[in-house]
Formats: C-alpha cells, structure tokens, sequence
C-alpha cells in the first residue's frame, strides 16, 4: 500500500510570482520582508538627505532668493506626499504593490541620477559667488532651473509610488489568520518604523555632511546609489514573495456613489431605509470584500439617490446603482472631513524646519570647538525628539490619561492631535523670540546689510523650535493615524493612508502660498521674508504661523468635541464593530 503524498501547505489569498497559491514554507517571512525594509530604508535616506539641506543649495549654490527657495522645498515635499494617492491607486487599480514599487524605485532613482548629474555638470549651475552687500549673485537660468525641477518632480514622483505601497507589500508577506507569522507582522512594523528613523538619522548628520563639506554631486550620487542598490536587492526577492490580488481603489468607489446620487437626482428619497438597495447577495459580497455591513444614517441624505433602484435604467451597473453600505461608508468619509482639514495647518508649520529654519542656521555659529554643524543637521534635535517623546508617553503620559479620562489608550485620537496642534503654536512662539533675538544680534553687530558674516550667536538657540515642533509631531502623527485608520470604513483599507497623507502635501502647499503671498504684499522694502533675512521680518512670519495655527485650534476643537467615533455610533445603534484590519503607515 503506497503511502500517500503529502501536499505542501499553501496559502488562500497569496500567490508566488508564477500565479500559484504561495507555499508557506518557500514564500514571504522575514527573508522577503527585509528586502522591502531595504527600499524604505533607502527612500527615506534620499528623500530627506535632498529635502532637509535644499534650501541651502538653492540659496547658496542656484542663487535664488529665501521665498523661492521655501516654496520649492514645500512644494517638492507636497508632491511627493500628493502622489502616494496616485501610487496607491495605480496599485490597488492596475500594477499590485510589487510592480509599483519596482516601477517607481526606478523612476526616483533616474531622478536622483539627473540630480546629480546638475551638480557635476557646470553649464547647469550659475557662477560661484559670494552673497555678501557688494556682490549681485546670477540667479539660475531657465533652462539650469527646469533640469533641476525635471530632477526634483521625477524624485517625487518615485517616493509617491513607493510610500503609497511598501508598507503595505511588507504586510503582504506575512499570513494574519496564522498567530505566529501575525506577531511577526506585528514586529515587520517596528522594524519598519526603525528603518525609517535609520535612514532619517543617517540622511540629516553623514548625508547632510557630505552635501556641505565633499560636495553635493557626492551627497546625490550616494542617494542615487542607494536607491539603485535598494531596487537590485528588492528585484533578486521575487521568487520569495507573496502576492495579493487586486482590491481595487476606494476613490472608484467614492466616484461611483457621487455619480450614482447625481444621475438619480431627480428621484424622492424613500421615507423608508429599507427600501434602499441593499439585498442578500450584496451582503454575502461585503464579507468577500472584508467590508461590515453598516445600517442607515440621517446626514448627507442626498447620497442615498446612489442606492435607489431606478425602474428606467435598463441594465444596473456600480455608476448608477450602489448598496446602501457603499453608501454609508462613503457618509464616514465625510464625517471625518472637519478634522482632516484642521489638521493640515500642522504640517505647515512643520514645513518651517525644513526652509526658514535651515536658513536661520546659515547664518549663526554653528561651531562646537572646531568642527562646525551643517545648517541641516539641527534635524537631529527634530528626530530625536520624536523618538523622545514616543517613550514619554507610553511610560507617563498615556498612564495618566488612562486614569484621567477612563481610556484604555491614555489619550484619545483627538486629544493627541489636539497636544500636536498646541505644541506647534509653542514652537511657531520660539521660533518668533529667538529670530527676533537673532535680528538684535545683528543690528548690533552692524550685519543687517551682510548674511554672508556669521553672527556671534550660536546655533543651539534654535534647538527649542526644533525639539518643540518634533514634539508636537509624534503626537499629531500618531494621532492622525490612529483616527484614519480607526475612523475609515473596514473596506476603504488603504483610504486612511490616502487621507492621513493629503494632509502633510496641503500642509506643504499651504506653506508655499503663504510665502508667495506674504512675500508679494510686503514688498521688496518692509519685506518680511528677503534674500537677506538680516534684512527681514522672519518673527512676523512666524508669528503670522503661530495666530493662524491657534484659530485653526478653536476651530478644531469645535468639530473634534461634536465628533462621534465610529464604535460608538454603531454601538449605540446597537451594532457590535468588527475587528478591522489597518496598515500602519509611515512617513
């Protein structure tokens, strides 16, 4: 009697790259998932490396004046954030996270390349000149400028891509109905948030280093290195990787609803839900789909024409018939737009440290002994505050809020971006007294006519707006993401990176207008944000910053206080919330 053959164990929803089901035991794991750690390693290292120290390179190297530059650098960090929506809809819709991720590693990595390539070449960069009141620097020519934008954009639209799908990919490769290989996905995002923090640290002291004191085409060359190395490495894992198919994109799912409503426009509402469409078979899709079935609600009752069975429409179709539960998680959108649109004002600030911040350091001492500190890498103070303050809360703050407010979390969603959003004021507060003092310094030094000398004041007096905007980011960010992720409907899974990520690209691009703005009405002689911010106002911009961030406070916490959670509004309904599965996210 033959013994019979054993099959090997395969997974129900992975696939190896030949299309087969995915075997446990020759597929996905930690091997696969280090490949992937390796890409946002690298992202992170080039993206930062090139967006913590452009300012001083549009300054000092392309000779443009400290608004431009300011609106480039945000400008360049809002795309990249803008286009994770992009990416993530091309993956979910059309690619899948590993071709996405293949495709846009090397689409940046060919802009970090150009990059480079600007730096190297001379005909691509103005004259060297010293900025100093007797000398008229050349500014960057059109053609010089549109190669290095070409670098730029093609460098933010690879990030995109990759942001929008790595973390994602690197969850794919471990199965959630299996204990073990689910705690270790667990600790795939720890690891992730490491990688994260390796490559931000490395980028703002040895990159930064490297920019300013070997030269930028060295700097950008690693960059481009790295990335190219990270794609190689990311390719040979193929063999090893699980995949998942396509969900598809819940902005097609939003479109359709909208759609749907707008073409039945002209129908009554029913006065009874339960004549909307919603059927036995529709259900039994939403469980195929991990989606939870959601009952009716009363707001935004235009969308529920989307659910109306029209008797002259012919054959249905998702653009002009929808369920009623599509419907409803469209409403939860909605619901959560106030706070999404409260919460980009952080970001602006943010946005600070990265341009005005940096070139308020250009212009201070920034000796320790012999050595003098890239105007850049104060980023240190940035990121070790994040990392400071994640602590804190877990051993302090969080036990505190446990008992203070009765949360299992500590604090909740809302109250941790409330903290972020007051501590961004404080910091817009420090960083106005300390340009402020700055200014004093170099009037009394007779330097208001001449950035080009250092001022006799150190640079650690700008540590505080540093440590305190860091600060503020740890809570925000985690506050942000646990709210999108908590608050988006079980079937829009990757909604919440969308939403979290549009609020740091407005933020950017809010920043931009803001400088475009102040700097056309104040003029060339009151202006607030010059060439030579000797020259300027800086603290009024700051203090501008700090104003509207505490309006945006008042209207944060109108919204935030008549917030119902997802939970508890099913609760009350007398409907149990399912479990729901979330990426975590990175920046």
């Amino acid at each position: 009697m033959s013994l019979p053959i054993t099959q090997p164990k395969t997974l129900p929803d992975a696939w190896d790259y030949r299309g087969k089901p995915a075997e446990r035991s020759k597929s996905g794991g930690w091997a696969s998932a280090a490949m992937i750690l390796g890409v946002e390693a690298c992202e992170r290292l080039t993206t930062l490396g090139i967006a913590v120290n452009l300012v001083t390179y549009l300054t000092e190297t392309m000779h443009l004046g400290n608004a431009t530059a300011a609106t480039t650098v945000t400008n360049f960090l809002g795309t990249s954030f803008m286009l994770c929506l992009l990416g993530g809809f091309v993956a979910d819709t059309f690619l899948g996270r590993y071709l996405t991720i293949g495709i846009f590693a090397a689409v940046q990595a060919t802009g970090v390349t150009i990059l480079t390539i600007s730096t190297v070449i001379p005909s691509l960069k103005p004259p060297k000149c010293s900025r100093d009141s007797s000398t008229t620097c050349t500014p960057a020519t059109g053609m010089q400028l549109i190669i290095l934008y070409l670098a730029l954009y093609m460098t933010a639209l690879g990030t995109g891509g990759l942001k929008s799908s790595v973390s994602g990919f690197g969850s794919d490769q471990f199965d959630d109905s299996d204990p073990e290989e689910k705690s270790r996905m667990t600790n795939f995002f720890n690891w992730f948030f490491f990688f994260i923090n390796i490559g931000s640290f490395t980028s703002v002291t040895v990159l930064v280093y490297i920019q300013d004191n070997v030269g930028r085409d060295w700097g950008y060359g690693i960059c481009a290195l790295a990335i190219v190395a990270a794609l190689v490495v990311f390719l040979s894992g193929t063999r090893r990787y699980r995949f998942k198919k396509l969900v598809g994109s819940p902005l097609t799912q939003i479109a359709a609803v909208y759609v749907a409503a707008w073409k039945k426009r002209h129908l009554d509402l029913p006065s009874d839900p339960s004549m909307l469409f919603e059927n036995e078979d529709a259900a039994e899709g939403l469980k195929k789909k991990k989606k939870q079935k959601l009952p009716h609600s009363k707001e935004y009752r235009f969308l529920d024409r989307a659910a109306i069975m029209d008797p002259s429409v012919g054959e249905a179709n998702k653009w002009n018939l929808v369920t009623l539960t599509d419907v409803e998680e469209v409403k939860l959108v909605l619901r959560m737009l106030p706070i999404w649109a409260t919460t980009i004002m952080f970001w602006t600030v943010h946005a600070q440290m990265t341009t005005f911040s940096v070139a308020q350091a250009s212009t201070m001492d920034r000796h320790i002994g012999k050595f003098q500190i890239p105007p850049a890498s104060l980023w240190v103070f940035f990121i070790g505050s994040i990392l400071l303050t994640v602590p804190i809360y877990d051993r302090i703050i969080a036990p505190i809020g446990r008992k203070v407010f009765k949360n299992p979390q500590g604090l909740s969603p809302l109250q941790r971006i409330f903290v972020g959003l007051v501590l961004s004021i404080i910091g817009m507060i420090a960083a106005a007294l300390t340009e402020a003092r700055r200014l004093r310094v170099a009037s009394s030094h007779g330097l208001t006519n001449n950035q080009s000398t250092q001022l006799p004041m150190t640079v650690f007096w700008l540590v505080p707006q540093f440590l305190i905007v860091g600060s503020g980011e740890a809570f925000t960010y985690i506050g942000q993401l646990d709210f999108f992720l908590r608050e988006c409907p079980k079937g829009m899974k990757t909604m919440s990176t969308g939403l979290f990520l549009s609020t740091l690209s407005l933020g950017f691009f809010l920043s931009s207008l803001l400088v475009t703005i102040v700097h056309k009405v104040t003029g060339t002689k009151h202006a607030w944000l010059p060439d030579d911010l000797n020259k300027g106002k800086l603290h009024d911009f700051y203090w501008l910053l700090a104003i509207m961030s505490t309006l945006n406070l008042a209207v944060y916490v109108f919204f935030a206080k008549r917030y119902v959670y997802k939970d508890k509004r099913l609760a009350d309904q007398g409907i149990e919330l399912e479990e729901t599965e979330a990426e975590p996210t990175f920046h």
